[in-house]
């Protein structure tokens, strides 16, 4: 009897060790926000609670396992405030919550919920312009001397003249037209996205204080852990940066005083040296170049040319200060959806997760992305319903558009999924556990392989105290064989049938190695 006993235990001990050396399983940490993920939501379409067919936050409270799950430690939700448009990028008041998502207890009951998970939740604030339908708004159009009248941009006609029908294209716009004529009298007012958002006046102290009021009280009086902050390039015109940068630095001032652990990333679509000077404002900034040259990677089968590009990216953040967050993606509600973007080929797809979260940074992974979701342009098909069982067994899912690329017949349901060693959903959860008990590849930094690689491969290492990684990926359908760097160890993770063996790095099409040291 007490061999048996001391089988048995014996039996539990071997289970508990991990496969790879025999070491013992490392322990999943939380890196947020410095180099955690967080899970981005579209309300709309993530669950229906009450059968309306418009997602809400009793839907989002019922799913948070599936965050947790998944591995993520935060939510950043798009815009939950009242507003006319699905997406509600177009407020119209900054204090409320939109009444087909729920109510305001029940957004501060869903943050209860996620806090009891250690998930923080972050909300989108749009304060570069509210919706031609808000009060303030409202109240402008009335007179030249209506109190509110400065809290927006006004000219006259014939002062701007020359700027009324210029077309400005960016990297966040296409729009042709940024004066605007509300349809009486002479004067026009500034709206950068569209005539249905007037940008709000910055240069007007009121406004500032209004704007400082709402991060309070969505900081003391909901709850929430921070803030993503829309459009941040555009409070000032592309012309005045320096008052663009002085700003947020007031706003992080304020909004610290209130919450003195605030998270605050900004939104600001550009090159690398237009985003740095934003970081002692905003302290997390998104890396699209991150996005865009992971896309131009696999197209060109130049597997050193994201590695460089982030390389240089981080080293020129550090040049601005040392403490920063750099937020990366793969996509995001205004992108193509991953799959989409790499010729909806799954293998490219669990590749490319596989560099994001093996790469520096603090990940975002947008809602579906974990089950293949596939979506193109125009937005609403970006954003189409999360798929959480076949249609006729899902209860949850949102009806509120009819999805032409996110359906049955093109996605496998997360119900599904589960069950599926190979699927998306389980690869997700793999690779984000390999990231969040490894501190080298949450937290290390980034060195470059140096020695020869042919095209399609990246290589680079992870250092981070007493943990040095090296990290292999083949952007390319055919194997490579390499030569194995004598001083690894042992063997991490290997991903499409990649072999660490006497002396080589075998690394089929689209697969990944990882060696520990």
């Amino acid at each position: 009897m007490v061999n048996r006993s001391i089988q048995l235990i014996l039996s539990i001990l071997l289970i508990s060790l991990v496969s790879c050396g025999g070491s013992k399983e490392k322990k999943v940490e939380n890196h947020w926000p410095h180099a955690g993920i967080t899970y981005e939501i579209f309300v709309q379409s993530f669950y229906d609670s009450n059968g309306d067919g418009i997602g809400d936050f009793n839907g989002v409270t019922k799913k948070l396992d599936h965050v947790k799950e998944l591995g993520a430690n935060a939510i950043w939700f798009m815009p939950v405030m009242e507003s006319p448009s699905y997406h509600k990028y177009d407020v119209t008041n900054y204090k409320s919550v939109h009444p087909d998502y729920g109510t305001m207890d029940d957004f501060k009951s869903l943050i209860a919920e996620a806090h009891k998970k250690d998930i923080k939740i972050v909300i989108d604030l749009i304060i570069n312009h509210t919706s031609n339908k808000h009060p303030w708004f409202l109240e402008s159009q009335k007179s030249r001397d209506n109190p509110f009248r400065d809290y927006y941009v006004w000219a006259q006609k014939d002062t701007i003249a020359d700027f009324i029908n210029k077309k400005t294209i960016t990297l966040d716009s296409d729009n042709i037209r940024q004066w605007h004529d509300p349809g009486f009298g002479e004067d026009y007012y500034y709206g950068f996205f569209y005539g249905g958002m007037p940008d709000l006046n910055f240069d007007n102290p009121k406004v500032r204080e209004e704007i400082y009021e709402i991060g309070r009280f969505w900081l003391e009086e909901v709850g929430v852990d921070g803030f993503r902050l829309d459009a941040a390039k555009h409070i000032f015109p592309d012309d005045r940066p320096l008052d663009n940068h002085a700003f947020w630095k007031e706003f992080r001032d304020k909004m610290t005083a209130i919450k003195p652990d605030i998270y605050l990333v900004g939104e600001v679509y550009d090159k690398k040296e237009i985003v740095a000077p934003y970081l002692p404002g905003l302290p997390a900034l998104f890396n699209f170049d991150f996005h865009y040259t992971m896309i131009e990677s696999f197209k060109k089968e130049d597997g050193m040319l994201l590695a460089r590009k982030q390389k240089e990216v981080l080293d020129f953040y550090k040049e601005i200060t040392p403490d920063f967050i750099d937020a990366t993606i793969s996509s995001n509600h205004d992108q193509p959806r991953l799959l989409n973007s790499l010729d909806e080929n799954p293998k490219k797809m669990k590749l490319a997760t596989n560099i994001l979260m093996t790469m520096p940074g603090a990940p975002y992974l947008y809602y579906g992305e974990e089950i293949g979701m596939l979506g193109k342009k125009p937005d609403e098909n970006i954003r189409e319903p999360f798929l959480w069982d076949m249609k006729a067994n899902d209860k949850g899912r949102a009806t509120w558009i009819n999805p032409v690329y996110s359906i049955d017949e093109t996605v496998t349901p997360l119900a599904i999924q589960k069950s599926m060693s190979t699927s998306y959903f389980n690869h997700y959860k793999e690779i984000i556990k390999l990231r969040n008990s490894n501190r080298a590849l949450a937290l290390g930094d980034l060195e470059l392989y140096e020695g020869e690689l042919p095209g399609p491969v990246m290589a680079f290492f992870r250092k981070h105290a007493d943990q040095e990684v090296v990290v292999f990926h083949n952007l390319s359908d055919q194997t490579i064989v390499l030569d194995a760097p004598e001083e690894a160890g042992s063997l991490l993770y290997s991903y499409g049938n990649a072999k660490w063996e006497g002396g080589n790095v075998t690394l089929p099409a689209y697969s990944s190695l990882v060696l520990e040291y």
